[in-house]
């Protein structure tokens, strides 16, 4: 895929960091996908994870349960990729967070509205402070998403957005038909 940034480990060899959808691989992404019809009424929420530098997803997928290399509602149809550069400590910084958010999730419960997959991830920004700041939460994180997140494919765009707006649409007409 066209979407990667040149990695460098503390060794200074060059690591693979492209996008490879085929393979589930999002290095230095975060990553979302629709959860069945929450996302038809609310199409720009979902579930979400993130992934390490080798693009393996980690996410927070129910109550004491973080799932790695298996995403809790299915593959990712969005990402938006990160720069590794912007965490502290760089690629093991990167790495080093998600590692840690993963391990403080394990303990949690989940909560549909307080401590959930957004809150996963905004956790493990601001264990990383990535871009300098850790002043992370779930409503950055979901909007930021929805402004640069990019669709893997065109069917991905349509398999999010095709239920709303079916309903939005059966909705306008049955108020205009009575």
């Amino acid at each position: 895929m066209k979407d990667s940034i040149e990695v460098t480990d503390d060794n200074s060899s060059v690591m693979d960091s492209s996008i490879d959808p085929a393979r589930h691989r999002f290095p230095f992404c975060i990553v979302w996908t629709p959860i069945p019809i929450l996302t038809y009424i609310l199409p720009f929420i979902g579930h979400m994870g993130i992934a390490t530098s080798t693009g393996v997803i980690v996410d927070f997928a129910g109550p004491y349960h973080v799932s790695e290399d298996s995403m809790g509602f299915g593959w990712p149809t969005k990402y938006w990729q990160l720069n590794y550069a912007k965490a502290k400590g760089g690629v093991q910084g990167w790495d080093t967070a998600i590692a840690e958010g993963a391990e403080i999730y394990r303990g949690r419960m989940h909560n549909l509205f307080w401590d959930n997959c957004y809150a996963h991830v905004a956790m493990t920004l601001k264990l990383m402070n990535y871009n300098n700041t850790s002043r992370w939460n779930m409503v950055k994180i979901g909007l930021l998403m929805t402004v640069y997140g990019k669709y893997v494919s065109f069917a991905d765009f349509v398999k999010t957005w095709a239920p709303f707006t079916l309903i939005t649409l059966i909705i306008v007409m049955v108020y205009l038909l009575t």
